[in-house]
Parts: structure tokens; sequence; C-alpha cells
């Protein structure tokens, strides 16, 4: 792992033990990010963003042992969901556990994404928690492409920025897949 990697997977942790806000680069886009079990944190990326408590966010761990410490039981689809995705995937799980109440949604489910990215995948391991990633921007704005598109307010609001802005993130959101309590499997965004 490249030194300067390693070095902002040391500092970004810290503040996440605190229950501070990052931004940060993800497998899809840059996104603002907190411990997912924190209903504290999980509040200040709501009120950041301006978005309604009722709109859910994405959680983000590094792999499927981890994915099975936050969902009761994973559908058998969704392990050939993830195997098999050509690109980010985020699923939609029914009745989600130990992560912040304030994260799941009205319908008590919880989008979770297992990530293989070079700063995400080892930051999650070493921190053991579930982070929330959701869109650098503030609710209803145009998801930022690119670093330099993120607005002042939200480099201001979130507590550390991690300092990788030229790694090449994609410009594109994950495919989102619902997977309903009958195994039915319904795309949400491609």
């Amino acid at each position: 792992m490249e030194n300067n990697i390693k070095q902002e997977i040391e500092n970004t942790l810290e503040v996440l033990k605190k229950g501070g806000l990052i931004l940060y680069p993800t497998d899809t886009v840059w996104g603002i990010g907190c411990d997912a079990t924190n209903p504290e944190a999980v509040a200040k990326v709501y009120k950041l963003k301006k978005r309604e408590e009722k709109k859910a966010m994405i959680c983000l761990v590094n792999s499927v042992k981890m994915l099975e410490q936050y969902v009761n039981k994973i559908p058998n689809i969704a392990y050939d969901l993830i195997d098999f995705a050509v690109k980010p995937t985020t699923i939609i799980y029914d009745d989600p556990i130990k992560v912040a109440n304030n994260l799941i949604a009205e319908d008590e489910t919880l989008a979770i994404r297992v990530v293989a990215d070079k700063f995400c995948e080892p930051l999650i391991y070493k921190f053991r928690k579930a982070l929330v990633s959701t869109s650098a921007n503030i609710s209803g704005e145009p998801t930022p492409k690119s670093f330099s598109q993120i607005s002042p307010e939200i480099l201001k609001g979130v507590d550390y920025i991690v300092n990788l802005q030229h790694s090449k993130t994609s410009d594109q959101p994950s495919s989102i897949i619902k997977i309903g309590k009958d195994g039915s499997v319904k795309v949400i965004r491609q």
C-alpha cells in the first residue's frame, strides 16, 4: 500500500473514532462518510446535506463477512449479485441490524455495498465497522463528478478531507438493487 494512502487511512480513522464526518474517495463518487453505528454522526451527515432523515443513505463494508454482521438474513441471490457484479453494486436489504437507527429507511431496509477499493477497503477493515457513504452534495443538487466540483459548503462542513484528490474515482454512482422478502430482484438504479 502506498505510504500516502496508509497515512490518509490513519488520519481518517482518528476522525471516524471521534464521531466526525469525512469527505473521501469511494469506489464510485466522492462521498461524505461517518461511522454507520453512531446516530449522532449520521445526524450530522443529514444536516450537512440538508437531507430529510427519511431519505436513506448507503453503507459500505469491506467484505461479505462484514456484510453478514449488519443484515439479519442475507438472501442467497445477494451472494450471486455481489460475486458477479461488473460495476459497484449496492443492494438494499431487509432487516438491518447493529447500525444507527436513523440510517434505517422507513420500510426497515438498508442499502449496503461491499467495496473493493484501494482506499475504502483497507480503511473499513481497520475501522472494523461499516461506513456511511452518500454523495458529496447538498440534497437535490447534482452529484459532483470530480473533487473539484464539490461545493465549498460541503468542504467546510466535514471534519476531514481525505487528501487523495488525484486518485481516480468513478464519476458514476453505483447500481442499486432491491431484494424483496420473497427473493424478487428489482433494479432501482442501473
